[in-house]
């Protein structure tokens, strides 16, 4: 598996459609990343699981995205929150896939494990439950 070095260098792009997202509670792990733009990607459906959402590799109508492009330091550090196993990655929380964005190729996070009973989002994006 290819290192965040190589990774980076295959794309330096990571779409977020979470709490990763400007203004919600892990943006912080983006600091000092470069925000593109958003978009509407085709090519995952959003699952509700309560405190965050997860992606699967479904046709939607159209989830929203915020495009970010980032360094090495900050992509091992998204990795780490996303449970992301460079070695294995379907033995983790979260896979890291390519997907085509308006901005170019950029790093996806996908859910590895069930969602059955969760709440399907296939057109707009995922809020958080105020308490």
């Amino acid at each position: 598996m290819p290192s965040p070095v190589v990774a980076i260098q295959r794309t330096p792009l990571v779409a977020v459609y979470g709490t990763l997202k400007r203004g919600l509670r892990n943006h912080h792990w983006l600091e000092g990343a470069d925000f593109l733009g958003t978009d509407r990607l085709t090519t995952a459906t959003l699952y509700d699981l309560g405190p965050y959402p997860g992606a699967k590799p479904e046709p939607s109508r159209g989830i929203e995205v915020e495009v970010f492009r980032v360094d090495a330091r900050l992509l091992a550090g998204l990795d780490r929150l996303e449970d992301y196993r460079v070695r294995t990655p379907r033995h983790g929380d979260f896979d890291r896939v390519i997907h085509t964005t308006a901005f170019g190729p950029a790093w996806l996070y996908l859910y590895n494990h069930a969602v059955d009973g969760c709440p399907m989002i296939r057109e707009g994006g995922w809020r958080p439950v105020r308490r």
